[in-house]
């Protein structure tokens, strides 16, 4: 396609007296559109306010418009080898098609570029073109979007299946697609690809995606890859392939897997993962449902990172594999600013390999959350007294990577203001880290019911502060009301709320039964 002149000449902008014939009254039977063949916005034309990129007809005299528009005419056609128009018709038709383009914002400079560079339109009726503009603002481009497009590729005005492609999204997608995905896939497709593309979109559909989802799918993904460019046997072929590890629930969630190439990219990348579960289609599915994402990743990272585990931290593949199967954004931490640095860390607190990978399993976000997050944290646990580099650190670290900062702070000030010292709080969370990462407003209802409603001493949380992680209205207060009743207050909190719900239940209904039948008893006698 030969390029846009980047400086284009405009015709001054000036007015002719008042008294002049408009031009528009001129033009009015040289444009009037044929009805489109479906239905279609009205077209609405627009005055530009930028005179340095197009000029209104309707401010031009018919004398001066054959000075001008016809000059421009004649070497319009002369450049187009136009030679079998009389002058009579040459300008009538040739002010249509001047006409209709500067209603859009495309000059005269412009629309003689227009001509050279794309013979066909000598062939289109001004028309044609008229309602090939209203199909493009159909599916939600706007009109001065329309011009831009028209000049980025002249040959959406002539190409046939422009046309087809546009009714299938009005009329089946009920125009649901983005304008700024179709002006990308107008732009970057050749016309002769968007052949099929209604087959190959109602092919996905065939395959399982339900069909209110299609268009997010399609709004997401770069159309001429996943779509264009792929033959019908290859979207079926990777459909099939995803299908084994989750198929259109992957899709749906990461439509961007449909860009992927299958062989070269699809494949590859999920044989690393194959690889590490020891061949285990379902679990690797997990992973993929729980982060289709992953698959972003090159097989050169997503290796990259499996052998730093291996080497530097010690783990096998199935541990490695479980790592990813709890938290498989660790392929998103970089090796070098988080991976490596943490395990340092945790090498030098004095855990080995196995303390390790226990740890990330259960405190995962420690990988990947900030550096300032995690010294913020450090910072208050050294406060109440941990020391560093030790493994009750860690253990303490774990905890808090589940709570805000701020939570934490505000945690260990109310703690403080019911008078228990930082050496209590240090004491506390070591029998009970998960502490730490409880939000400091349950806390304080929590102690507040306890001192208030059940009338216990503070220092009862020094020995159980495992209470503070019971919810409140269903296991702490019901507990409470069903045993004072048949034990009355002085009852251990332990006891109380430790035991599991149907050992509770079990043996509060055989004290029921037992007082019954103590009271029959009583009665009889």
């Amino acid at each position: 396609m030969a390029s846009l002149p980047t400086s284009i000449p405009t015709l001054p902008s000036q007015r002719p007296p008042s008294s002049s014939p408009s031009l528009s009254s001129l033009l009015q039977t040289q444009i009037a559109p044929a009805e489109p063949h479906f239905s279609l916005p009205s077209f609405t034309t627009r005055a530009s306010h930028n005179h340095h990129k197009c000029f209104l007809f309707t401010h031009f005299t018919r004398t001066y418009m054959q000075k001008t528009v016809f000059s421009s005419a004649k070497r319009v056609l002369y450049c187009s080898n136009i030679t079998n128009l009389s002058t009579s018709n040459l300008f009538d038709e040739m002010c249509g098609f001047f006409s209709l383009f500067q209603r859009i914002g495309i000059g005269e400079r412009e629309t003689e570029w227009l001509f050279n560079n794309n013979p066909l339109l000598k062939f289109v009726s001004v028309e044609a073109l008229h309602r090939r503009i209203l199909s493009l603002q159909s599916v939600g481009i706007e009109e001065f979007e329309v011009s831009k497009l028209i000049l980025k590729c002249p040959d959406i005005l002539t190409s046939d299946e422009i046309d087809g492609l546009i009714v299938f999204l009005c009329n089946e997608l009920e125009g649901k697609i983005d304008s700024k995905q179709m002006q990308c896939l107008l732009i970057t497709t050749e016309p002769r690809l968007l052949v099929g593309f209604d087959k190959k979109v109602r092919l996905l559909i065939n395959h399982g995606i339900p069909k209110e989802k299609i268009a997010h799918i399609l709004n997401n993904v770069n159309l001429n890859k996943a779509v264009c460019l792929k033959s019908v046997e290859e979207i079926k072929e990777k459909i099939a392939f995803l299908s084994r590890f989750g198929g259109v629930d992957l899709i749906v969630h990461q439509p961007r897997l449909l860009n992927y190439d299958l062989g070269t990219q699809l494949i590859p990348r999920i044989e690393v993962l194959l690889e590490l579960s020891g061949g285990d289609e379902k679990a690797t599915g997990d992973v993929l449902r729980k982060l289709p994402a992953v698959l972003s990743y090159s097989v050169g990272h997503l290796e990259s990172h499996v052998e730093f585990f291996r080497s530097y931290a010690g783990f096998a593949d199935p541990e490695i594999f479980k790592l990813v199967l709890v938290f498989p954004n660790v392929f998103s931490a970089s090796r070098k600013r988080k991976l490596l640095p943490r395990v340092e860390f945790l090498k030098q607190c004095g855990l080995n390999s196995d303390e390790i990978f226990k740890f990330l399993v259960k405190a995962p976000l420690f990988l990947a959350l900030s550096f300032e997050n995690l010294s913020c944290k450090l910072v208050f646990l050294v406060k109440i007294g941990y020391k560093y580099r030790t493994k009750e650190l860690v253990t303490a670290m774990g905890a808090v990577t589940r709570t805000s900062c701020e939570n934490l702070q505000k945690m260990i000030g109310l703690l403080l203001t019911y008078g228990f010292s930082c050496e209590d709080i240090m004491v506390m969370s070591k029998k009970h880290p998960q502490m730490l990462q409880y939000s400091h407003s349950s806390l304080e209802k929590k102690i507040d019911y306890l001192v208030g409603e059940i009338g216990r001493e503070l220092g009862e949380l020094l020995a159980f502060p495992a209470f503070l992680g019971y919810k409140l209205d269903d296991r702490i207060k019901h507990r409470y009301e069903v045993k004072r009743r048949t034990i009355g207050e002085g009852m251990s909190l332990n006891k109380l709320l430790s035991v599991s719900s149907e050992r509770f239940s079990t043996k509060n209904k055989k004290k029921n039964l037992n007082s019954l039948a103590n009271n029959r008893s009583a009665s009889d006698s």
